[in-house]
C-alpha cells in the first residue's frame, strides 16, 4: 500500500514538472483579407473607431480596451476609456504608451497610409470595415475570436443574424414604399443602393429612391428629389437637429411624403454606425413603414410624425465638430 502511494506521488510530481502545453496561435482574416495572427488572446486593445469600440463590447471584450478615439460614447463604459486622438488624427505616442497587444483600425476611416504607419509599430493590426448587414455579426464574431471571448461573441452574432432574418421574412415582401433617407441637410445628402442603410430599407420592404446614384453618399438638389417624389422621407437626425430637420420639410407640401405625413426621424447612431444597434434601428424603421402601409387607405394627414416611441428620441446627433467622421462614414 505504501509502495503504491509512493508511486502515485512520484507520478503526480512528474506530471507537474512537465512543461505546460502552449496554446495554439489565433489566426483571423480581416476586412482586407489579411491574416492577423496572435500568439494568445488579446488582453490590451486599442480601437481607432467608435463602431469598433461598440462592437468589441458586443463581443464581450470591452474590458480589454486600453485606448479609443473621440466619439466612442457607447456603451456608457466606453466614455471613460483613455483617448488616443480622433479617428483620423490619432497619436502614435499615445498608442505606444497604452502598450497594446492588438490595434483595431477602421479601413476607410483612419486615412490613407494609416495601416502602413501602424504596422511599423510592430504590433498586430486588424482592419475592420463592416459595409453589409451580414458584416456586423461577422465582425463581432471575429473580434471575439481575437480577444478569446468566442462564446459571447458567437451568441451575439447569432442573435443579430436571427433578428435580421426575422425582419426580412416579415417585411421584405410587403407592398413596397419608396424611401428617401436624409443623411445631411446642407448640402442635402442621401445614400445609394450599396450603403448599409439602403439594405435596412430593403429589409423593411422599402425601395431607396436614390439606389441608382453613382456614389455611396451623393449630394442631391431639391429638384431631383421632387422629380422622384418618394412615399417616405426618413431623417437621420437626433437631438436638437431632429425637430429642425422635420420642420424644414413642412416648406415642401408638394412632396408626396410631406402631404401624406410620412416624414420620419431615426437616431443616426442606430443606423449610421455598423454595430449591433442597427438591429434595433431596423426594427423601429420597419414598424413605422408598416404603419404607413396600413394607413394608406385612410385620409392623409398633414402632420409630420416620427419614431416617438423610441428610447433614443433625445440621443445626441453627431454635431458639426464631427463632420469629418460623418464624411468618412459615407465615403466610398
Amino acid at each position: 500500500m505504501r509502495q503504491r502511494g509512493a508511486r502515485l506521488a512520484f507520478l503526480l510530481l512528474a506530471v507537474a514538472a512537465l512543461p505546460l502545453a502552449k496554446a495554439a496561435p489565433i489566426s483571423v482574416q480581416d476586412a482586407l483579407g489579411r491574416t492577423v495572427t496572435l500568439e494568445a488572446p488579446a488582453r490590451r486593445i486599442v480601437a481607432l473607431a467608435p463602431h469598433i469600440v461598440e462592437n468589441l463590447f458586443s463581443a464581450g471584450a470591452g474590458d480589454r480596451l486600453v485606448g479609443a478615439v473621440s466619439y466612442s460614447d457607447y456603451p456608457a463604459a466606453a466614455q471613460a476609456l483613455p483617448r488616443v486622438g480622433s479617428f483620423n488624427a490619432f497619436s502614435l505616442e499615445r498608442i505606444i504608451s497604452a502598450r497594446p497587444d492588438l490595434i483595431l483600425m477602421w479601413g476607410s476611416g483612419n486615412g490613407p497610409g494609416a495601416l502602413a504607419t501602424l504596422e511599423r509599430l510592430d504590433i498586430p493590426v486588424y482592419v475592420s470595415e463592416p459595409r453589409q448587414l451580414a458584416d456586423i455579426p461577422d465582425s463581432i464574431r471575429r473580434l471575439g475570436q481575437l480577444a478569446g471571448t468566442g462564446q459571447q461573441s458567437e451568441a451575439e452574432a447569432r442573435r443579430l443574424e436571427r433578428g435580421f432574418a426575422e425582419l426580412s421574412g416579415r417585411y421584405r415582401q410587403q407592398a413596397p414604399l419608396t424611401v428617401f433617407y436624409q443623411v445631411w441637410h446642407e448640402p442635402l445628402q442621401t445614400i445609394n443602393g450599396n450603403h448599409l442603410i439602403s439594405q435596412v430599407i430593403s429589409l423593411c420592404g422599402g425601395r431607396n429612391s436614390f439606389a441608382d446614384a453613382a456614389t455611396l453618399a451623393p449630394r442631391i438638389n431639391l429638384e431631383s428629389l421632387l422629380a422622384r417624389d418618394p412615399d417616405v422621407i426618413v431623417v437621420g437626425a437626433g437631438g436638437e437637429a431632429r425637430q429642425a430637420w422635420l420642420k424644414h420639410w413642412r416648406r415642401f407640401p408638394a412632396l408626396r411624403a410631406v402631404a401624406g405625413g410620412a416624414v420620419l426621424a431615426v437616431d443616426p447612431d442606430y443606423l449610421q454606425r455598423p454595430t449591433a444597434r442597427v438591429l434595433q434601428g431596423a426594427r423601429e424603421l420597419c414598424a413605422q413603414l408598416d404603419r404607413l402601409r396600413q394607413s394608406q387607405s385612410a385620409s392623409p394627414s398633414a402632420d409630420l410624425f416620427e419614431l416617438s416611441s423610441s428610447p433614443l428620441k433625445n440621443s445626441p446627433i453627431l454635431r458639426p465638430a464631427s463632420s469629418g467622421l460623418m464624411s468618412s462614414m459615407f465615403s466610398n
